[in-house]
């Protein structure tokens, strides 16, 4: 098709590994998307969190938490999640502290619309935090800047090799209350494109994702350069941390986890009203 003709439809998520390795297929023209044109605008998770109240991207990565906000204006793709089974951000700290000590510290969070920021507000209510950008969180509580800090993205597996402790995971504590994955990160669409374009968006993204799992060496490669600072090794198991099957599609069990996590959200008033997930299908 003369690329003339064909319609630009702007993406945004992280410029992380399991994002790069989710949309590798549709950024490295692996797969056809006929008249469409996929680019990729590539910030920080809370930007983009911000970005979605002002509708800026037609397309864009989200924390669920942050959906919340903009269930009016977005659609939640059925695909694309980031869900933590048994894990999920982690609160580090230079000695271990439990979650009554933790209300006593700062705590560097990486955004007030990220899904672990609900996640721990749940988990433990109220606390004093500072935002951060999340790279600069770990290197914050090393230098003791702040009693503690939650990580998201590739801290989650480094954090040791600063000599920090996990004092908190909370997928875990997720995981052993609901029996459930922990939902993350979810993939939304503007609902002003309409129902077919919609659908079409839905399609191509679910094929990139099934094209990396397929490929997963050669769609390693291209993640490899989002890894900041992590080996081959740690990229592979980063990425199968949060690209999986459930990153294919929600399930019941994803749904589930989903819609319980935004209703413990709004009954302990950490959010302003109850939300219905609603999917493009």
């Amino acid at each position: 098709m003369n690329p003339e003709l064909r319609t630009v439809i702007e993406v945004g998520h992280s410029p992380d590994a399991d994002d790069a390795f989710m949309f590798y297929a549709v950024t490295a023209g692996k797969i056809e998307t006929g008249e469409l044109e996929f680019r990729h605008v590539l910030t920080d998770i809370e930007t983009l969190n911000r970005w979605a109240m002002e509708g800026k991207l037609p397309v864009t990565a989200l924390s669920l938490h942050a959906y919340a906000y903009v269930a009016d204006r977005y659609a939640l793709l059925p695909h694309g999640a980031s869900m933590g089974r048994r894990y999920g951000p982690i609160v580090v700290s230079q000695r271990p502290l439990s979650p009554e000590e933790l209300r006593r510290e700062t705590i560097a969070i990486p955004g007030t619309l990220t899904t672990a920021y609900l996640a721990l507000k749940v988990c433990v209510g109220e606390f004093s935090y500072a935002v951060l950008p999340f790279d600069q969180i770990l290197g914050a509580v090393v230098e003791g800047r702040y009693g503690a800090g939650l990580l998201i993205h590739e801290g989650q597996l480094t954090y040791q090799d600063h000599g920090l402790v996990n004092s908190l995971d909370l997928g875990v504590w997720w995981h052993d209350r609901t029996g459930l994955p922990l939902p993350l990160g979810v993939n939304a669409v503007r609902r002003d494109l309409g129902q077919t374009r919609m659908r079409q968006i839905a399609e191509f993204l679910q094929a990139s994702i099934q094209y990396a799992l397929r490929h997963r060496q050669e769609a390693l490669t291209y993640a490899m350069g989002f890894a900041r600072g992590m080996d081959r090794s740690s990229t592979d198991t980063f990425v199968g941390m949060y690209v999986n099957e459930l990153t294919l599609a929600y399930g019941q069990e994803g749904r589930r986890a989903a819609e319980l996590l935004l209703q413990w959200g709004f009954e302990r008033g950490v959010l302003p009203r109850r939300i219905d997930l609603d999917f493009v299908e």
